[in-house]
């Protein structure tokens, strides 16, 4: 009889409600190119929140979640990138490795159209690991599969950040924290957005110039604009999608450079494209990155020593309710699983 791991599931019909604590069959050793790992640490996106919430298909009884980091129990033949006991943490495309975007859709990624890692222990081919940032716990490396990589495309690889650029984040999910970090590090000016002064008090404590909230300014963009002596800024992190576009169309600057990363206010709506056209600015659609990126992004943590702002951490089988919590929009950063 072969041995048990513990692992989540969702089922039809999907839904928070619908996530099943189970046993599968132990993933065993790992074949030639392959390393078996230990998985301690993933981290909730709202891209996994819309796959167990029954928004994004999948199939039933997939096992959830992109992001997994872990130590390597076992290496496979032929293998030479990675050795038992080194710290490893996923890769969103496991098959995008370098170059140009290759991939335009989920089917290759882990919790999305194949099996993720809400579970104890994996074997997979090389190419879906990297290794851990030195000096960061898994938690902290699990973070990076997903919110921390895409804010780093953003910026760097398709943003080509310089010192003395000029950043503007919405809202304090993963990714707009992650970015304000990064931006800072890189000796840029952040602006940054929320509904609650309290989250913009914590943005200030991680170096944020100037913090706006934008229930109490709904025309924020023109704020902005009024703050840069008129000229609005270099990168927008835009993250909400067709509900605020139009206002970091008015915040970026000629030439400037929009990095459309999420869909949080719906799929649709009204875009002011002539503004657009008349900034020629670049709007730039963006999932994650290569893993290639992700070793860069890597390398960089370990050199400026930004560490990921984590809001709280649940046990693997209370998915659920970290999924809820996600939901209720409360947190700063990003939440996480331990087991």
């Amino acid at each position: 009889m072969a041995n048990k791991i513990k692992a989540l599931r969702l089922k039809e019909p999907f839904g928070l409600d619908n996530i099943q604590v189970t046993e599968i069959d132990d993933p065993g050793k790992p074949s030639p190119g392959e390393i078996r790992v230990k998985i301690k640490a993933s981290s909730l996106n709202f891209h996994d929140y819309g796959v167990a919430a029954g928004f994004i298909p999948t199939e039933d009884g997939r096992i959830p979640m992109s992001d997994g980091a872990g130590v390597v129990e076992a290496v496979g033949e032929g293998v030479d990138e990675f050795a038992v006991g080194d710290n490893v943490v996923s890769t969103f495309f496991p098959d995008w490795q370098r170059g140009a975007a290759a991939v335009g859709d989920f089917r290759s990624t882990p919790g999305d159209g194949i099996d993720g890692y809400a579970r104890e222990a994996v074997v997979r081919p090389t190419r879906f690991f990297t290794h851990q940032p030195n000096g960061y716990s898994h938690a902290e490396s699990a973070t990076l599969t997903t919110a921390g990589l895409t804010a780093w495309r953003a910026l760097v690889v398709d943003g080509n950040i310089k010192p003395g650029n000029t950043v503007l984040v919405l809202g304090s999910g993963g990714v707009s924290v992650f970015a304000c970090q990064l931006a800072k590090s890189l000796g840029a000016t952040v602006f940054a957005t929320s509904s609650s002064n309290k989250k913009l008090e914590r943005y200030k404590e991680l170096g944020a110039d100037h913090v706006i909230n934008y229930k109490d300014d709904p025309e924020w963009g023109k704020t902005v604009r009024k703050l840069t002596n008129g000229r609005g800024v270099d990168h927008v992190i835009e993250v909400g999608g067709p509900g605020t576009l139009p206002q970091s169309i008015n915040a970026v600057a000629i030439a400037g450079h929009i990095a459309l990363i999420g869909v949080l206010t719906g799929n649709e709506g009204k875009i002011p494209t002539t503004k657009l056209m008349a900034k020629q600015a670049r709007l730039q659609g963006l999932i994650v990155g290569s893993r290639e990126n992700q070793q860069d992004l890597v390398r960089a943590l370990e050199s400026n020593g930004v560490k990921p702002v984590i809001d709280k951490t649940f046990k693997l089988e209370e998915l659920a309710d970290a999924f809820r919590y996600e939901e209720a929009g409360k947190h700063f950063g990003k939440i996480c699983l331990e087991f």
